[in-house]
């Protein structure tokens, strides 16, 4: 065999393993799935045995009288929010509070809890360290 026809041959063959594996080109009892989890084992006998906690369960609630189509036409206009930012959070959220206790003239910096302001993070599930800020 030449240099040339092993080099043809092995760039053929790295193809054929670079291409998407389906169940086409797997054997007759292999079938990809969409990767979901099993529901249950098959035990002896061929008899599949089913487990009730590994059945999804999906609540919907009732939607009797409910007004809207659960539909969305793919050619409705896209949103024009913009992505929440802490700065306007803080402005719609907590400014009112401070802007209008300042006009009254009960504001107090020292007693800034009032607001939602949490000087330590401690007992907190995620504490808040500058590492931990979205950057």
């Amino acid at each position: 065999m030449g240099f040339l026809t092993s080099v043809t041959h092995g760039l053929v063959r790295g193809a054929d393993r670079m291409s998407k594996w389906t169940s086409k080109r797997g054997p007759r009892t292999f079938n990809k799935g969409r990767g979901t989890k099993g529901t249950g084992f098959h035990a002896a006998g061929r008899k599949f045995v089913l487990i009730k906690e590994k059945v999804p369960e999906f609540v919907v609630p009732d939607l009797t009288g409910f007004k809207l189509k659960p539909y969305v036409n793919y050619r409705a206009p896209a949103g024009i929010e913009t992505p929440m930012t802490a700065k306007a959070l803080f402005l719609e959220a907590v400014a009112p509070a401070i802007e209008k206790d300042f006009k009254e003239g009960t504001f107090d910096p020292n007693n800034l809890e009032k607001y939602g302001f949490e000087p330590t993070q401690e007992g907190k599930l995620f504490q808040l360290y500058p590492k931990n800020f979205p950057r």
